[in-house]
């Protein structure tokens, strides 16, 4: 299934996934460009929710342009395959090696803000996230990395406190809806 269909058949979990899943199908439909950095205004990224065994930790990273604890995930750059990328961005931001998707297909999706920022001394200008993000399920007593040109810490932390350690604000509303869809799924 391509990306295009992924997004189409994804069941909305609450209204900003439902006005967000119709707004990425729009920009698919208008711009050929979605899947790279060349659109400026908005292009696809994935992310990961990363949980232990128990699902009580999830794993986050110091991200130090936000200067914030934040998920892992990183831009599309033309691949469609977004698992194949959530995977080798969870890998190269943590260190993991043995990561298990228990996620059916798509986990989330957000539209997100991207203030304008320097990033490898080039100015990068403001414009949006196509955010799908996958659970994925690690180890916690595997040995992590840090990968010091993104992030300056790698850590577990449990998983109500993410949404109190973030300092992005708009993130807060993103982690809470991923736990509240966590615990739904375990019950």
């Amino acid at each position: 299934m391509n990306l295009k269909e992924q997004i189409e058949n994804y069941v909305p979990y609450n209204e900003q996934e439902k006005n967000d899943k119709e707004m990425m199908i729009e920009y698919m439909n208008t711009f050929s460009d979605v899947l790279t950095r060349e659109n400026k205004m908005c292009h696809f990224t994935a992310s990961n929710w990363i949980v232990n065994k128990e699902k009580s930790k999830v794993l986050m990273i110091y991200h130090n342009i936000y200067k914030s604890w934040a998920w892992t995930g990183g831009h599309a750059d033309g691949d469609s395959n977004l698992l194949h990328v959530a995977l080798k961005e969870a890998q190269e931001e943590t260190g993991l090696k043995n990561l298990k998707v228990i996620s059916n297909g798509i986990f989330g999706i957000q539209i997100l803000t991207v203030d304008s920022h320097i990033k490898r001394e080039k100015f990068i200008p403001s414009h949006l996230h196509l955010d799908c993000c996958f659970l994925l399920q690690a180890n916690e007593n595997e040995t992590l990395k840090v990968k010091e040109d993104e992030n300056s810490a790698v850590e577990w932390i449990d998983i109500d406190k993410a949404i109190e350690i973030t300092n992005e604000l708009k993130m807060k509303p993103i982690y809470s809806k991923l736990n509240k869809k966590l615990k739904q799924e375990i019950i």
